[in-house]
């Protein structure tokens, strides 16, 4: 059986793409293995360790679950472009200080998710930040190191205002 393919047009990176995608091909599958960008990782392929996590119009999505034909016409930031634009800057620097990286498998899901805090969240306490990242698994930390860092972000910001793409 031939699957059938659609063509779809998007923006990647703030760059214009046009891919012809079968129409069951995940998202993550085509950024990796179609665009080569295979920061975002493939955990569980159901939604539930957020490895796959990369921004849809802003929004947070999961890879793995939203299909590439869905971006028609939208714009995915992965975890490439948000570092080489800046915008994880603050925030990467804040991981490395508080060894909040491991193995890095959950990195750029949970920095995907620690940018999405502090665009939506930036009064969130260390409570709040712990139910906002639950969506992402992290066998290496225990996620102290995590909330530590993200915690550091926002009372930074609170002070002194980061804004979006600013490097520290």
């Amino acid at each position: 059986m031939i699957e059938k393919k659609i063509t779809t047009s998007f923006t990647l990176n703030g760059a214009s793409v046009q891919r012809e995608v079968p129409v069951r091909m995940h998202l993550i599958d085509m950024l990796r293995e179609d665009l080569g960008l295979t920061g975002s990782h493939l955990g569980c392929e159901h939604g539930v360790c957020g490895a796959c996590q990369v921004m849809v119009d802003g929004q947070v999505v999961r890879g793995c679950l939203t299909l590439g034909v869905a971006v028609e016409g939208k714009a995915v930031e992965t975890i490439e472009g948000l570092s080489d634009s800046g915008q994880l800057a603050v925030l990467q620097q804040a991981f490395l200080q508080h060894n909040a990286f491991q193995c890095g498998f959950c990195s750029s899901g949970m920095l995907i998710s620690a940018l999405d805090i502090l665009r939506h969240h930036p009064d969130a306490n260390r409570e709040e930040i712990r139910d906002l990242i639950s969506g992402n698994y992290c066998r290496c930390t225990g996620y102290q190191a995590i909330v530590d860092a993200i915690e550091s972000v926002l009372k930074a910001q609170r002070v002194l205002p980061i804004t979006q793409g600013a490097t520290a």
